[in-house]
């Protein structure tokens, strides 16, 4: 079952952050990750106005999603997120009814 990265990222430093972007891809992708959301634009409809990045990632499954967050190659790129910003990653079930 597929399986839902989601992300999000208050960034603190865009020109330090830009060194995270162009290293996670390849991590992400090494996992049968694909982008479905990478920032853009976004509107609130409901709640608090969504001021943060907002990614969102398929991967074929929860471990798969897993693996890849915790893999020397993600490690080595979220690395260069650390101190540049502020994130939450969730892993959801994906419906693939």
């Amino acid at each position: 079952m597929s399986a839902y990265l989601v992300a999000r990222v208050e960034v603190h430093d865009m020109e330090q952050y830009k060194q995270y972007t162009a290293l996670s891809p390849a991590a992400i992708a090494a996992f049968g990750g694909e982008f479905i959301v990478r920032g853009g634009e976004k509107v609130t409809l409901e709640g608090p106005e969504e001021t943060r990045r907002m990614v969102i990632v398929r991967f074929p499954s929860m471990e798969q999603a897993q693996a890849c967050y915790n893999s020397e190659q993600y490690q080595a790129a979220m690395a260069k997120r650390v101190g540049c910003s502020t994130a939450q990653f969730v892993v959801l079930d994906g419906f693939d009814g």
